[in-house]
C-alpha cells in the first residue's frame, strides 16, 4: 500500500510540475509577440483554457474518489449520451464497414487470401475505426452541446448561482457529464462494432461470393478478446477527455451569446485534436509497448 501510494504521489509531482511549464509557457506567450508576424492571443487563449481542463480533470478525479456522484443526473446524462446518439453512430458505423469491404476484399481475393477479409475487417474496426468514429461523432454531437448548455449558463449567472446556493458546479454539472460520456462511450463503441461488421459480412457475401462460414471463421481467427479490451479502454479515455472539454470550455465561456458560439466551435475542434493524439499514444502503448502482449500487438 505505501509503495502505491508513494508511486501516486510521484505522479501527482510530475502532473503538478508538467502543469507549471504549462503556465510559465502561456505566461511567455505575450513576450513573443514583437518576434512574430501574427496575432498569438488566441494562441495563448486556447493554452489557459487546456491548461484549465487539465486541471478540471484532475478535479473530476479527486471529486469521484470522495464519491460525490448526483445520481439522478448522470442517468439524465447518459440518456442523452447513449440512445440520442445511437442511430447516428449505428448509420455511421454500417456504411463504414460496407466501405471498408469494398476496398479491401477485391484485393485479398486477388492475392488468394479470401480467407483474411473477414479478419483484417474485425481488427480494424476493432482496434481503430469503431473507437476513433464513434468518439469522433460523440464530439460533434454531445461535446458541442456540454459546451453550449454550460457556457449559457456561465455568461447568464447560473453557475454563480449554483455556487451562491452551496452547490458545486462539478459534482452537479461536470461528474454527471464526464460518467453519461464514460459508460455510454464504450456500449456504443461495441455496438457499433457489431453493426459494422455485419455490414462488411453483408457486402463480402452479396458483391463478392465470400460464403459467410469462412468470414466468421476468419473473425474468430484474428479478433483476439484483448482487442475488444482495448477498444473499451479507448472508448472510455475519448469519453473522458471529450465531456472534460466540453465542460471545461463552457466553465471558461465570457462574452455573451458570441463566446458561447466560440466556445462550442473550439471545444469540438481541441475534442477531435485530443482524441486522435491520444489515439497514437494509446495504439503505441497497447500493441507496441508495454501493453503488447495482453492486446495482442
Amino acid at each position: 500500500m505505501e509503495k502505491i501510494t508513494s508511486a501516486l504521489r510521484l505522479c501527482v509531482d510530475y502532473l503538478i510540475d508538467l502543469i507549471a511549464h504549462l503556465v510559465d509557457l502561456v505566461n511567455r506567450l505575450g513576450e513573443l509577440q514583437k518576434f512574430v508576424p501574427f496575432d498569438i492571443t488566441d494562441l495563448s487563449r486556447w493554452l489557459n483554457r487546456l491548461v484549465s481542463a487539465i486541471f478540471l480533470g484532475g478535479q473530476v478525479i479527486i471529486h469521484l474518489l470522495r464519491g460525490k456522484i448526483h445520481r439522478r443526473n448522470v442517468l439524465e446524462q447518459m440518456s442523452s449520451v447513449g440512445p440520442e446518439s445511437l442511430t447516428i453512430a449505428l448509420v455511421t458505423a454500417i456504411f463504414v464497414g460496407m466501405v471498408f469491404t469494398i476496398q479491401v476484399a477485391k484485393e485479398f481475393i486477388n492475392f488468394g487470401a479470401t480467407n483474411l477479409v473477414g479478419g483484417v475487417l474485425a481488427v480494424a474496426l476493432t482496434r481503430e475505426l469503431t473507437p476513433v468514429l464513434t468518439a469522433v461523432i460523440l464530439a460533434g454531437r454531445v461535446g458541442s452541446a456540454f459546451a453550449a448548455e454550460i457556457g449559457t449558463m456561465k455568461v447568464t449567472e447560473q453557475i454563480d448561482a449554483l455556487i451562491m446556493l452551496r452547490t458545486d458546479p462539478i459534482d452537479y454539472l461536470v461528474i454527471p457529464r464526464v460518467l453519461g460520456c464514460c459508460l455510454m462511450l464504450p456500449l456504443l463503441t461495441i455496438i457499433s462494432l457489431a453493426v459494422g461488421m455485419f455490414g462488411g459480412a453483408f457486402i463480402a457475401t452479396i458483391l463478392y461470393n465470400i460464403p459467410a462460414d469462412l468470414f466468421r471463421d476468419s473473425i474468430k481467427t484474428l479478433l483476439k478478446p484483448g482487442d475488444l479490451v482495448a477498444a473499451a479502454i479507448k472508448a472510455v479515455v475519448f469519453g473522458s477527455m471529450i465531456a472534460v472539454i466540453g465542460c471545461s470550455w463552457g466553465l471558461t465561456t465570457t462574452g455573451g451569446a458570441k463566446g458561447v458560439g466560440q466556445s462550442t466551435t473550439t471545444a469540438v475542434v481541441t475534442s477531435l485534436l485530443a482524441i486522435f493524439v491520444a489515439n497514437f499514444f494509446l495504439s503505441w502503448i497497447m500493441f507496441q509497448g508495454l501493453g503488447s502482449k495482453f492486446f495482442g500487438g
